[in-house]
């Protein structure tokens, strides 16, 4: 596949840091669909819409928000970041990507993940000591009703399924990708499955993430599977704007608010100094912060140690305003995207 970049966000309602307004929630989601449109007006090639379940954010449904978005945009891929597939529903989950990916025209997407915000648990009435047991068993049936129907499925925490007809079908098998944040036995379970893998590389150096891609790729050829014919993503935070100081000048009180209220331990936030955070802005730091040039060269250094297929940059975590929101999401799409794209494609060509 051609290399890809693409933007996502968590729809975090974070108060502002200087005035401590908070933003309405309708305000917020019509924002992410405009995002959404300037993405795909300049060119990205995904735009992803987490889900969380907690009054400081506004996607608890992030198919109704891609659905929004399909009927705003042309060629753009949508996709969750992520689907909380073990406190869902497969049938729902299926059948409302289904639907996205035919108001879409095949443009849907799933990222599937366990889950590090835990309140839907409880939420859905599922117990978290099943937390790996039930993304194994729900994984298992999604990955059916993608495949097959009429379904026959058994399991031992869902009702079984017995000639059941799973409507509405999309016109081609909507991709389906691991989230791992770093657990060796979920890049094992994406690799025997031959599943997209989408890495989250949120602190730290992204050089330690080198094992991960390193075991995925290993695994999946022992399990049958050609490693170069699955896809991996890099999924970090970041910002984009005209130069690096005015990136890390616009983006960092809205990132430090956001990493101490809207922090998955709810009320156990993480301080994040300036210093901290401009240190992830160096060369071997794990965002996407910078100017044009910062980023390109990020990029193509994780390229040369991943090989990967797309990256994911979750732009301007803690309500960066909206105008400060499309200017990066343009500069991406105008001066980032088409270097990069030139780049590795010249890099692929001298290796064949």
């Amino acid at each position: 596949m051609a290399f890809e970049l693409g933007v996502y966000h968590f729809g975090e309602l974070t108060p502002d840091p200087t005035t401590g307004a908070m933003m309405n929630p309708g305000v917020h989601l019509r924002h992410l669909v405009e995002q959404a449109t300037v993405a795909d007006q300049v060119g990205l090639d995904v735009f992803g819409v987490g889900e969380h379940h907690r009054t400081d954010f506004a996607v608890s449904a992030p198919a109704v928000v891609l659905a929004a978005m399909a009927q705003a945009t042309d060629n753009i891929k949508l996709s969750s970041a992520v689907t909380v597939l073990s406190s869902d529903d497969p049938v729902r989950v299926f059948q409302q990507f289904a639907t996205v990916d035919l108001l879409s025209e095949g443009r849907a997407e799933i990222i599937a993940g366990r889950g590090s915000y835990t309140e839907s648990f409880p939420l859905f009435g599922y117990d978290l000591s099943q937390y790996n047991e039930l993304f194994a068993e729900k994984l298992d049936l999604l990955l059916k009703l993608r495949d097959e129907n009429p379904i026959n499925w058994e399991g031992q925490l869902r009702a079984p399924l017995t000639d059941g007809d799973v409507t509405p079908r999309p016109d081609r098998q909507i991709p389906v990708w691991i989230a791992v944040g770093g657990t060796p036995a979920s890049v094992v379970r994406a690799a025997k499955l031959g599943l997209p893998l989408s890495l989250a590389i949120i602190g730290g150096s992204y050089q330690q993430f080198e094992p991960f891609v390193d075991l995925y790729r290993r695994a999946a050829a022992e399990f049958g599977h050609d490693p170069k014919k699955l896809a991996v993503s890099i999924a970090s935070p970041g910002f984009v704007d005209t130069s690096k100081q005015t990136a890390l000048d616009t983006s960092y009180p809205y990132f430090q608010a956001g990493w101490m209220q809207n922090h998955h331990q709810r009320g156990n936030g993480v301080p994040m100094p300036r210093r901290a955070y401009e240190a992830q802005a160096t060369t071997a730091g794990a965002f996407f912060l910078g100017g044009p040039q910062e980023i390109i060269d990020k990029t193509m250094a994780q390229y040369e140690l991943f090989h990967h297929d797309r990256i994911m940059i979750q732009m301007g975590f803690g309500n960066v305003p909206q105008k400060d929101m499309l200017r990066a999401i343009e500069i991406l799409g105008t001066e980032v995207a088409p270097v990069v794209r030139k780049e590795i494609e010249s890099l692929k060509s001298s290796q064949e």
